[in-house]
C-alpha cells in the first residue's frame, strides 16, 4: 500500500505543516507524474482584498511540487536530501472560490534523482505549480528550484 495517498498526505499536513492544513490546503490526488491540491478561499486564508492570501497559494503550490519530490525519493529507496533553494511566483488574477494547484513535473524530479544517485553530486530541478480557479483560469504560477542530493 502506498504511503502517498491523499488521506495520508493530508494527515501529514495536519502534524507536519499545520499552517497549511488549517488554511484549508488539501491534497486531492498524486501519481508519478502529477500532484493536485485544492484550497477554498475563506476568511482564515484571505488577504485584505478579499482574495486568497499569497502565502496560502505558496503553501499549496510548494506542497504539490514537494510531495512529488518526496514520492520519487521514497520510490528510489535511497537516502536523499531535498531543499527548496529558490522560488518565484507570479499572480495573474484575483484568487477566489476554490483554487486547484497542479504540478506535472514528476519526470523532471525522476531525472534529477537518477542523476544524483549516478554521480553522487547534488542536482537542481525547477518544478512548476499553477493555480486555477473554478473557470479553469490561471490565477498564479510558482516555480520552485529543488535541490536533491544523496546523503
Amino acid at each position: 500500500m502506498s504511503r502517498f495517498t491523499p488521506k495520508k498526505l493530508n494527515t501529514f499536513l495536519l502534524f507536519k505543516l499545520p499552517s497549511a492544513y488549517f488554511s484549508g490546503v488539501r491534497v486531492q490526488s498524486i501519481n508519478d507524474q502529477e500532484a493536485i491540491a485544492m484550497v477554498r478561499h475563506q476568511w482564515i486564508n484571505q488577504n485584505p482584498f478579499k482574495s486568497l492570501y499569497w502565502a496560502t497559494q505558496g503553501m499549496a503550490s510548494e506542497l504539490v511540487t514537494g510531495i512529488l519530490v518526496m514520492k520519487h525519493i521514497d520510490k528510489c529507496g535511497k537516502k536523499i536530501s531535498m531543499l527548496v533553494t529558490h522560488q518565484n511566483g507570479t499572480f495573474t488574477k484575483k484568487a477566489t472560490g476554490i483554487i486547484k494547484f497542479i504540478c506535472k513535473d514528476g519526470n523532471k524530479i525522476t531525472h534529477a534523482i537518477d542523476q544524483t544517485i549516478e554521480t553522487g553530486e547534488g542536482q537542481t530541478v525547477i518544478m512548476t505549480a499553477e493555480g486555477f480557479n473554478q473557470d479553469n483560469e490561471s490565477v498564479s504560477k510558482f516555480e520552485y528550484e529543488w535541490s536533491v542530493k544523496v546523503k
